[in-house]
């Protein structure tokens, strides 16, 4: 489907960062942006723009009676939306939680960061959703991708639209997750990538597919998860003594005694 080739397209301009000899990212980099990124931001950008006249005609077409007579693909896409939204916050708290009891760095790091990015990628969508006010194709009888009204999409679900939550949660955490195993391993990000980011791609199609987001509204939430999970990472690594990173991943409770116990820091696991 053209939606879904363009968005994956859009997705895999996410080039490597910087390595050393051993094709391990350099943690010292502290350029939060790059030419890469604009260069992203502005497929992105034309993405969106481009789904615009295209909203209508593909929202009619995944609706039509056939497209919508599989209760496989009813039953995959609903499947799909819960790994998403809540799953991706869910497994990412899990994975902290596990790295920190078992003092697995790189899985309290992978954990950490996707939360992060989701919560952050969350906040913004949120405040675009309610500032937008877009009706949802299923709001819109005609079908009328163009039906906007500033602020009217605070506290009215029906007119939340763009840009779609469960896209930005998904590609936030395949953004995080490629960005933090290209540091831990790189070797596998010829698996890591294509798994992340074309889950993430479906996550998207089966929002339109159940009626609740334009194409357009996929395109901007895959650009603010994409943005916001290779942002997350890049910062932490670049600065590890933020307060969040030292907070969450730089202390330790130890037992005093039977009846007490010590929270430590420490700049190194």
């Amino acid at each position: 489907m053209r939606t879904a080739a363009a968005i994956a397209l859009a997705a895999a301009t996410v080039l490597p960062a910087r390595v050393d000899a051993q094709g391990i990212i350099n943690p010292t980099a502290k350029t939060l942006f790059t030419w890469r990124d604009a260069a992203l931001a502005g497929g992105f950008v034309v993405l969106t723009v481009a789904m615009f006249p295209l909203d209508k005609s593909l929202a009619t077409r995944l609706q039509d009676s056939s497209t919508q007579a599989s209760h496989l693909t009813k039953n995959a896409s609903d499947a799909v939306q819960f790994i998403a939204e809540p799953g991706a916050l869910l497994i990412g708290v899990g994975m902290y939680g596990v790295g920190r009891v078992a003092h697995w760095r790189e899985v309290a790091d992978l954990g950490l960061h996707g939360t992060e990015a989701i919560v952050l990628s969350g906040a913004i969508t949120a405040v675009l959703k309610g500032a937008a006010g877009r009706a949802r194709p299923y709001v819109s009888g005609d079908t009328n991708p163009h039906d906007f009204r500033i602020g009217r999409g605070f506290g009215n679900g029906g007119y939340k639209s763009l840009p779609s939550g469960h896209s930005t949660a998904a590609f936030a955490a395949a953004a995080a997750v490629t960005s933090e195993s290209r540091r831990w391993w790189p070797h596998q990000q010829w698996i890591v990538a294509p798994v992340m980011y074309g889950g993430a791609t479906l996550v998207g199609l089966s929002r339109m597919y159940n009626n609740a987001h334009w194409a357009s509204d996929v395109a901007l939430g895959a650009a603010i998860g994409t943005f916001s999970g290779i942002k997350v990472v890049r910062y932490s690594h670049a600065h590890p003594n933020n307060f969040i990173d030292r907070a969450l991943l730089h202390t330790s409770i130890a037992p005093v005694s039977s009846h007490e116990a010590r929270v430590a820091w420490s700049a190194a696991w």
